[in-house]
């Protein structure tokens, strides 16, 4: 069974970092993308930053490029967002994400796999 499990939200002030990781088990899955998604209050999730197998580079959104990086390490089964330059607008509940057959990475119908989400919340 399949299991992704965040850590690393809580508040920040505008201008700080911080830094969600996502521990996964139970994934034999070869090839894959794995992505950070979230949902700010009263909106749809939307994809972040996701990172696939065999990919040259990792695939950010617009609002987010230059500010938050994504990461993994496949030894420890781990996927990381390093958040920087913080913003209110990214005040959101933050999920990460898997899938081996995904088309279009940074697309939530394109994953099966997901976790609770961890709250990022972002203060003037």
């Amino acid at each position: 069974q399949v299991r992704l499990v965040e850590s690393g939200g809580g508040s920040v002030q505008a201008g700080g970092s911080l830094k969600l990781s996502c521990v996964v088990s139970g994934y034999t899955y070869s090839s894959y993308c794995m992505g950070w998604f979230r949902q700010p209050p009263g909106k749809e999730r939307e994809g972040v930053a996701a990172i696939c197998t065999g990919s040259g580079s990792p695939y950010y959104a617009i609002s987010v490029k230059g500010r938050f990086t994504i990461s993994r390490d496949n030894a420890k089964n781990m996927l990381y967002l390093h958040m920087s330059s913080l913003k209110p607008e990214d005040t959101a509940m933050y999920y990460c994400a898997a899938d081996p057959d995904v088309y279009r990475p940074l697309t939530t119908s394109d994953y099966n796999y997901w976790g609770q989400g961890t709250q990022v919340t972002v203060s003037s």
